[in-house]
């Protein structure tokens, strides 16, 4: 099917309502790598048009393609953006020293433009260390990465070490409190498609040093955590996000829509949770 232009526009807007302070916009949730070059960009805009200067918008530009990913920057820049996230690409499996110098590029293409790292082995077959990512911390705008590694001694050593400034996200909602105990900043949820109030809540509680009640929140989301990952992400948030009245549409081939099972996972689960989206 083609892109729901006013659909993003919609789903951003309710997203924002919810609690949401930032939007990765064509991450992985947003099926990145079945959209072409000018839809990503396209998708970029909407979604930016719709948040509006108040609400940070970062451009999902990555693509196993150096030269792709790097006109991708560009246009995030030229888009009016407010970032870029990059990911470690998938199947060629570089050295870190090609890491390195693939990131440093892309940076220094963006412009000024801050720049995230991501870090997702399991999407990737390859980790960045810790090592690569203190040396491209070291680069004045690449000021934070998203760490799906469930390294939590690795993510602590970038803690530990990184310059002042650098932040570290969690990649993945089971993963939150123990970064953010680690010193991290926050989460790039998939969850809060659904329940962004309540994973904002814990956000502020944690950061507040309110441990108990982050953690109260944290086990009363986690089964529904579970349902969103039963199949392959984002096969079961768009069945989500669709059943609570928004617009997401079945995934592009090879992904598949959810099947039978999981969406009577979900369904249970998102009986048992007040629905925020767009609250």
């Amino acid at each position: 099917g083609e892109v729901d232009i006013e659909g993003v526009k919609r789903l951003a807007k309710a997203l924002i309502a919810s609690g949401t302070e930032g939007i990765v916009s064509t991450g992985s949730t947003g099926e990145a790598a079945a959209l072409s070059e000018e839809e990503t960009v396209a998708v970029w805009r909407a979604t930016k048009a719709a948040a509006g200067p108040e609400v940070a918008v970062i451009a999902g530009a990555t693509s196993n393609n150096h030269r792709t990913s790097l006109r991708l920057t560009r246009e995030a820049v030229k888009a009016g953006l407010d970032g870029v996230l990059f990911t470690v690409p998938a199947y060629s499996k570089p050295p870190q020293a090609g890491l390195v110098r693939h990131f440093t590029a892309l940076a220094d293409a963006a412009e000024g433009l801050p720049c995230v790292l991501y870090n997702i082995p399991g999407r990737s077959a390859l980790n960045m260390t810790a090592d690569t990512t203190l040396r491209l911390a070291e680069v004045p705008n690449i000021v934070g990465i998203k760490e799906s590694s469930e390294m939590f001694g690795q993510i602590g050593e970038i803690i530990r070490r990184a310059p002042e400034g650098f932040r570290v996200w969690s990649g993945n909602d089971t993963d939150t409190l123990m970064v953010m105990g680690l010193g991290g900043y926050g989460v790039v949820s998939v969850a809060s498609h659904i329940v962004g109030r309540q994973i904002r809540a814990q956000i502020e509680a944690a950061c507040a040093g309110r441990t108990a009640e982050a953690a109260a929140i944290h086990h009363r989301l986690m089964p529904l955590v579970g349902a969103l990952f039963v199949e392959s992400n984002p096969i079961p948030v768009k069945y989500a996000v669709a059943k609570a009245g928004l617009p997401a549409g079945p995934p592009r081939l090879p992904l598949i829509e959810a099947s039978e099972a999981a969406r009577a996972r979900i369904d249970a689960e998102m009986a048992k949770v007040t629905i925020d989206l767009g609250a």
